[in-house]
């Protein structure tokens, strides 16, 4: 490798880089922008409930079933 070699930094580093530098607080905003929608603990029961209680949707939901049209 010659000694002039320079070591690639794509733009997108460079920028990701340069914002950090400029707001050294961004990843804990993005931690705590995550934990906000993500970072929680599932309830297994309720999860469970709501699978057992869901209703079957039909393949087209506007047509409708032989029963309620009279015929």
């Amino acid at each position: 490798m010659p000694l002039f070699w320079k070591h690639y930094k794509s733009d997108v580093t460079s920028f990701l880089e340069e914002l950090k530098a400029r707001r050294p607080s961004l990843e804990e905003e993005q931690r705590q922008g995550r934990a906000l929608l993500w970072d929680k603990r599932v309830d297994l029961d309720a999860q469970a409930a709501a699978a057992e209680a869901r209703v079957p949707q039909q393949p087209y939901v506007y047509q409708t079933r032989p029963n309620e049209t009279g015929h």
